[in-house]
């Protein structure tokens, strides 16, 4: 069932954050963004491939508006960094399948800690028989595995985007964020662009692994020391009814829903995060 937010996204403000003369692009929020520039993006959008429960999101995630903030296009290569169930994926592969390169970055099951192994082969088998049983979309999207303790992407230089959502908590929680980011540095070609998506603690706060929002600053940081520089902020993502001060942290809220049926309709009604929705570029010198 499609649940719907309450009306709070007229106070959503679009927001870009100028650094010096790196500033390159216009504030976008979810009001007033149009849609990314490929014009089968919609179709794709709509794909019949696309669970009704995926297409329910869409209003949480905004799929089109971040994909442009991102700069994606559908004839260039791109990396998703740990896709988790494949909800991006649905939509960066066939969008990438006619005249672009799209990768999903795994972890190497036989990589992860002995407790993980069994969801990273079962993750890693789901993905595969996805791309196999539809080739229509996905018999050129490709998968790389790699080890989280020493993450690798790719031959350097050799990536015109790399994506990750909901993802830098995760690695932040395992010590390994660092080496991520230089990881995603190293793969993207001289002017390339790095997409970040993830949950956004209060302001001024301090981090805290088991709550699942980061600092917005924190993570730009890690991408600047990695060598980045920080082109824009977006609102696309914002939230303000996300209070952030949940008995299960982030995952009190949609989807995770940890708590089940303990103040449901509440949380529900919240929606799904607050999320800062941040571009850099690797320099070009």
């Amino acid at each position: 069932m499609r649940i719907a937010l309450p009306n709070y996204r007229h106070l959503i403000a679009a927001s870009a954050i100028v650094f010096g003369t790196w500033l390159q692009s216009a504030p976008v929020s979810a009001a007033n963004a149009t849609t990314a520039s490929d014009s089968n993006l919609q179709a794709i959008l709509n794909g019949t491939w696309r669970s009704e429960q995926n297409r329910a999101r869409d209003q949480y995630r905004h799929p089109a508006q971040t994909l442009e903030f991102f700069n994606v296009h559908g004839d260039i290569t791109l990396i998703e960094i740990t896709p988790g169930a494949g909800w991006f994926t649905e939509i960066l592969a066939p969008l990438l399948h006619e005249h672009g390169t799209y990768y999903a970055a795994i972890v190497a099951p036989n990589k992860a800690p002995p407790q993980q192994q069994a969801m990273q082969t079962q993750g890693r088998d789901k993905l595969k028989a996805k791309f196999k049983d539809d080739p229509e979309r996905y018999s050129r999207a490709n998968i790389i595995e790699f080890d989280p303790a020493a993450p690798s992407f790719g031959k350097p230089a050799s990536a015109d985007v790399v994506v990750t959502f909901r993802n830098v908590h995760n690695w932040v929680n395992s010590g390994t964020e660092a080496a991520y980011f230089r990881a995603f540095f190293n793969v993207l070609k001289p002017g390339g662009t790095l997409g970040i998506e993830d949950h956004r603690a209060k302001s001024g706060s301090a981090l805290d692994i088991n709550s699942g929002y980061l600092p917005e600053e924190y993570v730009v940081k890690l991408a600047t020391d990695a060598g980045f520089k920080l082109v824009a902020r977006s609102e696309i993502n914002a939230n303000p009814a996300d209070t952030k001060d949940y008995p299960k942290g982030v995952w009190t809220l949609p989807p995770t829903l940890t708590l089940g049926e303990q103040d449901k309709a509440k949380y529900l009604a919240i929606g799904e995060s607050d999320r800062f929705t941040l571009r850099f570029i690797k320099p070009t010198n």
